[in-house]
C-alpha cells in the first residue's frame, strides 16, 4: 500500500466483494421465502449458490428478478402504513417514559432548590417507585 492507486484498487475490490455478498444473501433470503417454489428446486439453487456463488447469483437475478421484485412488495403490502406508524409511536411514547430514578433525581432536585417541600417529595418519590 506504497501508492494511492494501491489503496483506490484495494477499496475497489472490497466495495465489489461486499457488494456480492449483499447481493448474494439477498438471493438465498428471497429464495427461501418464495413459497411457491419446491424444496427440490430450493436445494438445487442452494447448491447452485454455493458452489457457484458469482455466476449464481447473477442467474438467479435475471432468471427471477421480477419474482423476488414482487415478492417484496407484497411483503411491504401486508403491512399497511397505519400500523408502521402506531408501532413508531408506541416505541416512541415506550422510550420517552422517565425512568424511577430519574424521576427520583428531578423531585430531589426540586426539593433542593425548594420548590416543593419534604412531604411532596415523599410523595413524588413512593409514586415513581410504585
Amino acid at each position: 500500500m506504497d501508492t494511492f492507486w494501491d489503496v483506490f484498487w484495494w477499496t475497489l475490490w472490497i466495495f465489489v466483494w461486499i457488494t456480492a455478498v449483499v447481493i448474494w444473501f439477498r438471493c438465498v433470503w428471497d429464495l427461501f421465502s418464495d413459497r411457491s417454489l419446491s424444496g427440490w428446486g430450493k436445494a438445487g439453487w442452494v447448491i447452485f449458490l454455493i458452489f457457484i456463488p458469482w455466476l449464481a447469483a447473477i442467474v438467479y437475478i435475471i432468471a427471477r428478478g421480477q419474482g423476488m421484485a414482487e415478492r417484496t412488495s407484497v411483503r411491504s403490502a401486508a403491512v399497511p402504513e397505519e400500523d408502521i406508524h402506531a408501532q413508531y409511536m408506541a416505541g416512541l411514547q415506550a422510550s420517552a417514559l422517565p425512568d424511577p430514578v430519574g424521576q427520583v433525581a428531578k423531585a430531589k432536585e426540586l426539593l433542593d432548590a425548594g420548590a416543593i417541600t419534604q412531604a411532596e417529595f415523599e410523595v413524588l418519590k413512593s409514586k415513581a417507585l410504585a
